[in-house]
């Protein structure tokens, strides 16, 4: 592991719905010299925190209440193009990582990763470099070829998106609220979500999910 870099004088928000994560990166990255200056804990906050801060980095989960990291990504980037974001999540799969790379992402790492290399992720993200986890580089750059062995490739990305919200138990009308959407687009939605995986209820759509790491049981 090569020596951490300094963070001197870089501005930082944090988003994460878990207090106790927040706390560990604010003091990894305040011990680095960086300043966080703000904290989000849903991806409405993280959208509205960085239209008021703009900070130099967004660090923010992929795994949030409401819109969720990567929809906090899509908005974020709609309003600031330039927005420098790196995400982190918990979870193993390609499918996440690649559909945040290509939604605008500066970099992902994984939850799991050495603090240090944390740190190495921000710096890089900050000077408007791209950042991939070194542990799921190979994995994310077999997906690009081999789409076809993941069920869940075929998704567009609203449907990918609305997708996960289903897997996770939210209603279709939970979901219209959250992604302002109407609840017959949504409805729209998961028809072809049911067509593309073949599958016919919510429970299957779950397994469809847990399968393929994206989220736990």
């Amino acid at each position: 592991m090569m020596k951490p870099p300094s963070l001197h004088a870089l501005r930082i928000l944090l988003a994460d719905d878990h207090a106790v994560v927040r706390m560990g990166f604010r003091l990894l990255l305040e011990g680095a010299g960086a300043e966080v200056v703000g904290e989000a804990d849903c991806g409405e906050a993280a959208v509205q925190a960085f239209g008021q801060l703009h900070p130099d980095v967004l660090l923010m989960d992929v795994s949030m209440p409401g819109i969720g990291g990567l929809g906090a990504l899509e908005r974020v980037l709609a309003h600031h193009p330039a927005a420098r974001v790196l995400m982190l999540s918990a979870h193993d799969d390609a499918q996440i990582p690649a559909r945040a790379l290509r939604a605008g992402a500066g970099g992902y790492l994984s939850k799991r990763a050495h603090p240090d290399e944390l740190l190495h992720a921000v710096a890089t993200v900050a000077r408007g470099q791209r950042y991939i986890d070194p542990a799921i580089a190979p994995a994310l750059a077999l997906a690009q070829f081999a789409g076809g062995g993941d069920p869940v490739a075929a998704l567009t990305e609203k449907e990918f998106a609305v997708f996960l919200q289903l897997a996770r138990g939210r209603s279709v009308a939970e979901i219209a609220e959250t992604h302002s959407l109407s609840p017959s687009t949504v409805g729209t939605h998961l028809y072809h979500i049911k067509q593309k995986l073949e599958v016919s209820n919510a429970a299957e759509l779950a397994l469809v999910a847990v399968r393929c790491g994206l989220i736990e049981v």
